[in-house]
């Protein structure tokens, strides 16, 4: 357990993925409920794909009863509609709509209070957190009509986060990013536990400058490290394989199947519905799949773990907010707790990714893919190479923008990789670095 959380009760704490929110749910309940006391308090004209969004819902009967019903799904008891101190919870998707009008002009911060450190890197996601896990949102959030109309609204908040109003959070406020607390576990996770740079050394930027030189919010995360910071593992070596994201290990798949049942608790591995069916996941059955997922904190470019040939790159549109069933609320018992880490599986063959084929130049390799995978607002994938194009081991291959969610490596049957790193480990494994071997 993270030290700064040791003082949080059972009761209020959540095991998040990469810490995108909170885990002292009373921060993330104190964030919500002061966004709903401000926009009610502030109204204003809806942003016009928000207006497109609502027309949508409320001209199309099907979706219309399926957003009413997420809601009203939601049980009508602590912690789902409100918690013991009566924070407000989301109450309907017009009220969804008003918040989301507010969210689009604002960039993720961070909220100390009391000592109960939270990031809220995910704001949508933390509106949708209970309404999602409903049997109507898991229906909802499948939707091809609805996941477009979200790809807009996140467009349209992708614009703000690219433009300079968006340096408005990173200060040194309690909730600015180069606040004591934010600059700090900046530090921490950048220097993965073997250093103890400052975040100017670690990174890419102009400490005298104003917002330390960052124009905007995604140019703070989409920043770079400095040169020498995140060396190249054997670049000699065509046998080590270098980490192609600075990322926690998740799980490692063995003797993957073509196609399997990776919506149901244990999350299988289903190689054509991951590839988006493409016509090479064949080559890859009985292989081998490495996941790890990335920290908010963390550094969010991807790396070639290989030296080689781009065969295919490519980014196939998903889902945003569909998490499986098991997460939610399932006949007496409240939403899976846990249902974050599992649902880690299931992204991979739903959400918003990017694929990227690389005929490595090893032949003990060969063949083999690279997935980043977006998740909920987290899904804008920008790959920067093209088919055709030699990269070297470390070499850049793209970024998320906004953040990151996880990310697979994949290796066909007969591929001799072993060395992976275990999960539930303290620090990152550092981009580039090793990861793995082949025999």
């Amino acid at each position: 357990m993270d030290p700064a959380e040791s003082h949080v009760p059972d009761e209020h704490r959540r095991y998040r993925v990469g810490k995108w929110l909170p885990q002292d749910h009373r921060v993330h309940q104190e964030w919500l409920s002061g966004i709903i006391k401000h926009v009610e308090s502030n109204p204003k004209d809806l942003h016009p794909v928000l207006e497109e969004f609502k027309s949508m819902i409320e001209n199309d009967t099907h979706l219309y009863l399926l957003f009413t019903s997420m809601f009203q799904q939601v049980p009508k008891k602590p912690p789902y509609q409100k918690d013991p101190s009566g924070q407000f919870q989301i109450i309907g998707y017009d009220h969804m709509l008003q918040v989301l009008n507010h969210i689009l002009t604002t960039g993720p911060s961070w909220n100390d209070k009391s000592e109960r450190i939270g990031l809220v890197g995910l704001p949508i996601n933390a509106m949708l957190d209970w309404p999602m896990g409903t049997p109507s949102g898991f229906a909802l959030f499948l939707e091809p009509q609805v996941n477009a109309m979200i790809k807009k609204v996140l467009n349209a908040w992708g614009e703000y986060l690219q433009s300079p109003a968006s340096t408005d959070v990173l200060d040194d406020h309690s909730t600015g990013w180069f606040g004591s607390t934010g600059k700090k576990d900046l530090e921490i996770t950048g220097n993965v536990g073997q250093s103890s740079h400052s975040f100017q050394e670690l990174y890419v930027c102009d400490p005298n400058a104003k917002h330390y030189g960052f124009k905007s919010w995604d140019h703070f995360f989409t920043r770079e490290f400095r040169e020498g910071v995140r060396s190249v593992a054997g670049p000699d070596n065509p046998d080590i394989i270098a980490n192609a994201c600075e990322s926690l290990p998740y799980k490692v798949g063995r003797d993957v199947k073509f196609r399997d049942q990776f919506w149901i608790k244990g999350q299988p591995y289903s190689l054509t519905d991951m590839l988006a069916h493409d016509p090479l996941a064949e080559q890859f059955v009985g292989g081998t799949i490495y996941q790890a997922f990335l920290s908010a904190l963390s550094y969010h470019r991807w790396h070639s773990p290989v030296t080689g040939k781009i065969v295919k790159a490519f980014v196939q549109d998903g889902t945003y907010y569909s998490e499986p069933l098991f997460e939610g609320f399932v006949d007496s018992h409240g939403a899976d707790e846990s249902g974050e880490t599992t649902g880690q599986g299931y992204i991979t063959a739903t959400a918003t990714r990017a694929i990227i084929f690389i005929e490595a130049d090893n032949p003990k390799i060969g063949l083999m893919a690279f997935l980043g995978i977006g998740m909920a607002e987290v899904s804008t994938c920008e790959v920067t190479v093209q088919e055709g194009q030699r990269v070297q081991k470390g070499e850049q291959l793209g970024m998320f923008h906004f953040g990151g969610s996880t990310h697979c490596l994949v290796f066909r049957k007969g591929v001799q990789v072993e060395g992976f790193p275990e999960a539930g480990r303290e620090h990152n494994v550092p981009v580039r670095g090793e990861l793995a071997r082949v025999k």
